[in-house]
């Protein structure tokens, strides 16, 4: 049998997804099913004095309308800072403060529009730093009541979620030390993920008291443990359905409607009820990508080795705390980017400001820590008068070198200069950064480096089952969602490369129902063909034990004797005497009718291993799982009389450990570069000066569009990684991480000014192509 390891296996999803025959949690309709509909703030600060709902309740067709002081209770995913409803006050532009529930949508939204809300406005917070100063307002005074992990720090009294600290070598001596340093700022704004599907989740409440959630959710047991702990109801009288979700990218790993609809369903007697987002309340109401503010210093030796680092990154929350605060902690312990730097002095803060509150973002905070990370080196690489590629090799993380939070990397660690000298050659690096085409208008091309870790806690797991059909076909049930980045059929692959058959031969639920599905942490991280790939493989030699000990018997010889694949269980140096598996995986009949053995079914679970929290004071400890290296180069043309571009090429090089899927993993690292030039280039919130959004329809806030892409260039490096599921390692979000840095540091090169900030729009390009002084813009 051909090994199904490194093939591009048709994915199993693609037939119905291209023909719209796949059903999302959105296309649901249940018998009897009432749905709700949610009115959202017109403001970015304020105490609210008054809500009148009578005449939304006079409706015909209306069954209730809710405000805040219904639900009485604070929900969160590390940090239990966010009513349901807002109450008494809302803390950003798009806040829920009312939902409806009525026989149909269409009444429910009409019943909306009739409800009134007075404000009182208050001061709004417009960013982080604004944030820190000592005489904002406190957009959370109650946090010290908040409850929250252990790994998270808030601190109240200020508008501080939480705080990791990174203290490595001695950094001060450094600096005094140094040859050359430089310093930079850098800014983007909010953002969001724009994924196909709407949030949305449907919940009632059966006679027995059983809670039933369907949820376009990356983590139905996340749901699950989250709506227990907040709700005070018992873990196994909550049941959580999530099929197919259109897109996630990060933006559904924590919670969001369920709680809502969960409630709104109690208190309507148990009925079903449908909360599902309108596109501008997913852009604004649900939580996006965080934006950032950071400051970032180096000091380096005169042939460019970096010494030290001092650096502060500044997550703009939001309004509440969600993922943000775990992002923050993500980005600090990965905070040098993927470069050996003895001495660092970091803190990464999650912020609360009164924009619309942030989440998970694929990256999640790797990218935009790189992107501040990328544009120093560049700025280090200029007062070097040194080749940007040539200052990166020079400065690498290898196996042996420590991370910032002192993890020493072991020889699992992915070849990095490698990749940056392939990337850089995609891009003809060695033919010149930048050429003028004509009087007005230049090419030119940039790189940059990534790395990324899943930030996962420590008992982060992973399970699965195997049980097998009359015709020994293999069913495989495991806890991860398909949100699609095809991973049923990567792990297909792995149980078909396992057992010795075809991948057709192997059938992966594609439902999630947390009361029969094995316990999964959650469909994020760039963890799952690596967690669950490993569970699948244990699940798989579990099986294989029971049809060996079933098999000895009628083939009487020991079961180490023996060997399963290509659909037969067989004597290993006799391989004619042997056994189909369907005679044996139901349980083996003798020729006298007498049977043994019975249905085999495969049981395999995974762990993290060896993986610590962090000191508050240092940041020692190892939070990283396995990190995935890569570089990326691209190329773009700029015709500077108004600062219109195209992306030319793009190109990304990444040390993947073995590749299942070819044509699944380049799918992947070319989606991610795709959303890395929307997220450099256009995709980020604007504000007026109340904080109010002023693109929240995609007719404004503008993603890439067909016709807008470049050549992509895909390449693997393949360093074993030697505890993963045929040493691979994960490659999900990886793509993205190192995209704005590159295409900053080319857009740079053209203009001749070096950007500090996010979105790089032709505007942005225009005005620093035609700036008169210095060689930064802000």
């Amino acid at each position: 049998m051909k090994s199904q390891i490194g093939r591009s296996v048709l994915r199993k999803d693609a037939p119905d997804k291209v023909h719209g025959r796949v059903h999302y949690t959105d296309d649901l309709r249940l018998p009897g099913m009432l749905y709700a509909a949610l009115l959202t703030s017109t403001v970015a600060h304020a105490n609210i004095t008054q809500i009148d709902i009578e005449a939304a309740l006079e409706l015909q067709g209306v069954q209730g309308v809710f405000t805040g002081k219904d639900f009485p209770l604070l929900v969160g995913l590390y940090l239990g800072d966010k009513p349901p409803l807002a109450r008494n006050k809302v803390r950003y532009y798009g806040e829920p403060v009312a939902a409806v529930v009525a026989d149909d949508e269409r009444t429910a939204l009409e019943a909306v529009r009739l409800i009134s809300v007075h404000y009182e406005e208050l001061p709004v917070i417009r960013s982080p730093r604004e944030a820190l100063q000592q005489d904002a307002p406190l957009i959370h005074p109650d946090m010290a009541d908040y409850v929250h992990i252990a790994a998270i720090l808030p601190e109240p009294g200020s508008n501080v979620g939480h705080r990791t600290r990174v203290r490595k070598g001695d950094a001060p001596a450094a600096f005094a030390q140094a040859d050359v340093t430089i310093e930079g700022q850098y800014e983007f704004p909010p953002g969001d993920h724009v994924a196909m599907e709407p949030r949305v989740a449907i919940a009632e409440i059966r006679s027995d008291g059983q809670v039933i959630v369907r949820s376009s959710t990356q983590s139905p047991y996340g749901v699950r443990a989250i709506m227990s702990r907040c709700l005070k109801i018992p873990t196994g009288k909550i049941t959580v359905i999530a099929g197919p979700v259109g897109g996630g990218f990060g933006g559904k790993a924590g919670i969001q409607l369920e709680p809502l609809a969960y409630l709104l369903s109690r208190s309507l007697g148990g009925q079903p009820v449908r909360l599902a987002n309108t596109r501008e309340q997913d852009m604004v109401t649900s939580p996006g990508a965080p934006g950032l503010q950071s400051r970032v210093r180096l000091a380096a030796r005169s042939d460019g080795a970096i010494t030290a680092a001092e650096i502060e990154f500044l997550f703009d929350s939001g309004g509440y705390a969600d993922y943000a605060v775990n992002v923050a902690r993500a980005a600090g312990y990965a905070c040098t980017g993927p470069y050996n730097i003895p001495n660092v002095s970091s803190d990464s803060l999650s912020v609360y400001t009164n924009h619309p509150f942030a989440t998970a973002y694929r990256g999640f905070g790797h990218i935009e820590m790189s992107y501040s990370i990328e544009r120093s080196i560049d700025l280090l690489a200029e007062k070097l008068q040194m080749d940007p590629v040539e200052l990166r090799a020079r400065n690498v993380i290898r196996a042996g070198h420590a991370t910032p939070t002192n993890d020493v990397l072991d020889d699992n660690t992915g070849d990095l200069e490698t990749c940056l000298r392939r990337a850089a050659a995609a891009i003809e690096w060695h033919k010149g950064s930048r050429r003028q085409i004509n009087e007005h208008t230049v090419r030119a091309k940039g790189v940059s480096c990534y790395w990324k870790a899943p930030a996962i806690p420590t008992f982060t797991d992973a399970a699965a089952t195997v049980s097998f059909n009359e015709d020994a076909s293999v069913n495989v049930v495991t806890g991860a969602v398909e949100i699609g980045q095809g991973i049923f059929t990567g792990i297909a692959q792995l149980a078909a490369e396992r057992l010795g058959i075809d991948t057709e031969q192997v059938h992966v639920v594609d439902e999630v129902i947390t009361d029969r599905s094995p316990h999964d942490w959650t469909t994020a991280a760039s963890r799952t063909l690596f967690m669950v790939g490993r569970a699948v493989l244990s699940a798989i030699d579990d099986a294989v034990a029971q049809i060996k000990r079933t098999a000895a018997a009628p083939l009487r010889c020991p079961e180490e004797d023996l060997e399963v694949s290509g659909g037969r269980v067989y004597i290993r140096d006799v391989p004619v005497h042997g056994l189909a598996l369907e005679q044996v995986v139901l349980g083996y009949t003798y020729p006298n009718g007498n049977a043994i053995g019975g249905p085999v079914i495969g049981r395999g679970r995974y762990i993290a291993r060896h993986l610590s929290g962090i000191d508050p004071q240092t940041g020692e400890g190892r939070p990283g799982l396995e990190w995935t290296l890569g570089a990326e180069g691209v190329e773009v043309e700029v015709d500077l009389r108004d600062g219109r571009y195209r992306v030319l090429r793009s190109a990304c090089c990444m040390d993947v450990g073995t590749v299942i899927n070819p044509q699944l993993a380049r799918g992947q690292v070319v989606g991610a570069m795709a959303m890395g030039i929307g997220y450099t280039t256009r995709e980020a919130f604007m504000f007026d000066s109340r904080e109010r959004v002023l693109n929240q329809r995609l007719r404004d806030f503008k993603i890439l569009r067909y016709g807008e892409h470049p050549e992509y260039i895909v390449d693997f490096v393949e360093t074993p990684q030697r505890d993963g599921p045929y040493n691979a390692r994960g490659l999900g979000e990886q793509g993205i991480v190192g995209m704005p840095g590159a295409l900053a540091s080319a857009f740079s090169r053209a203009v001749g000014v070096q950007l500090l900030r996010l979105p790089i729009t032709p505007e942005y390009l225009w005005r620093q192509a035609h700036s008169a002084g210095g060689r930064s813009a802000g």
